[in-house]
């Protein structure tokens, strides 16, 4: 089959696609035909190193196949009980919790283990959640990683209707899936995002935008906000906590603005402050999401798609931060 292998850390020339052996599928495992890969900021985080020293405490096991979103067809399993999936469409879990849900340790498809960046993927059986949808494959697609990591967030937060809610990077992947995730809870919402993609935080369900690069808490005054939701982090992380009322939760599962932030302890005790890190998905998290696809509650957000063999120029673009919503790369077969 044909893949995309990333050799090690480093640029581009680290995506080789080549010819690689079929996987075989072993016990409780299922064999899947990628339809549709989305790109996500982890791919490239992890090719370039980006978590060394930073909390991921299991080596990147180069060479190795990447891609954490798959929209596929199961093709091949291994055990006559999972005969019936032959032929469903399926999305693949990709966070999992291999010790169970009592314990936080997980690992990643496309991080850990080879993932979607190719003709076809194997998958222990009880990651794949069968969807019935009217979605295009590249529509669910673009849909497990940032979906999933923002309705953990969302979850771990315990938002409600109640909550009136900060989300950062509001056009990404993971913030544009938190301002709708949000919106289906009835919370009020404020988008940070760029001059030119406030129509579509709008159109999703914004009710309130703040610039991109404007002081947040003179934009919105300081303790306006019960939950802020952060992957950027960076230089607007003081600020953030300055607009969370007293007793406020952030939460965040990334640091696309900058791993390295400021804090004022005494704003975090004195205010009596939750912060909430965010890797592991939670149970409900990929079953959640099903029901919502399947009862038409989100909207899909695809901005481009690209051929698989193409990774490096999508992944080029997808760092221009110019788009709103996601790239989706489709296999050939």
């Amino acid at each position: 089959m044909k893949a995309i292998v990333t050799t090690g850390n480093g640029g581009y020339d680290k995506l080789v696609y080549k010819d690689v052996p079929k996987p075989l599928v072993g016990a409780g495992e299922v064999l899947i035909q990628v339809l549709a890969a989305g790109v996500n900021n982890t791919e490239i985080n992890t090719r370039v190193g980006w978590y060394e020293n930073g909390g991921w405490d299991v080596a990147t096991p180069f060479p190795f196949i990447q891609g954490t979103d798959c929209c596929g067809k199961i093709v091949e399993v291994a055990d006559d009980q999972e005969a019936r999936l032959v032929g469903s469409r399926v999305l693949v879990r990709p966070c999992m919790r291999p010790d169970g849900f009592g314990s936080l340790r997980n690992i990643w498809m496309g991080s850990d283990f080879d993932g979607a960046f190719a003709q076809l993927v194997k998958v222990p059986a009880s990651e794949v959640f069968v969807i019935e949808s009217n979605w295009s494959d590249v529509e669910l697609g673009s849909i497990p990683c940032s979906y999933g990591s923002a309705e953990n967030m969302l979850l771990r937060a315990k938002v409600s209707k109640s909550d009136h809610v900060l989300i950062a990077g509001a056009s990404g992947g993971v913030g544009s899936a938190a301002v709708q995730l949000s919106k289906l809870r009835g919370a009020r919402v404020v988008a940070i995002v760029g001059a030119d993609k406030a129509k579509h935080a709008i159109e999703i369900g914004a009710d309130k935008i703040v610039e991109r690069g404007t002081d947040i808490a003179a934009a919105l005054g300081e303790e306006t906000i019960d939950v802020v939701v952060d992957n950027v982090g960076g230089q607007d992380f003081e600020s953030m906590l300055k607009v969370l009322r007293r007793g406020g939760r952030y939460v965040s599962s990334g640091a696309i603005g900058g791993p390295v932030v400021n804090l004022d302890l005494r704003t975090f005790y004195l205010k009596d402050l939750t912060l909430i890190g965010c890797t592991a998905w939670d149970e409900p998290v990929f079953k959640n999401l099903v029901s919502y696809i399947e009862k038409n509650q989100i909207k899909p957000l695809v901005a481009k798609t690209f051929a698989l063999q193409d990774i490096a120029k999508a992944q080029s673009e997808f760092l221009e931060k110019k788009h709103f919503g996601k790239f989706v790369l489709v296999p050939e077969h």
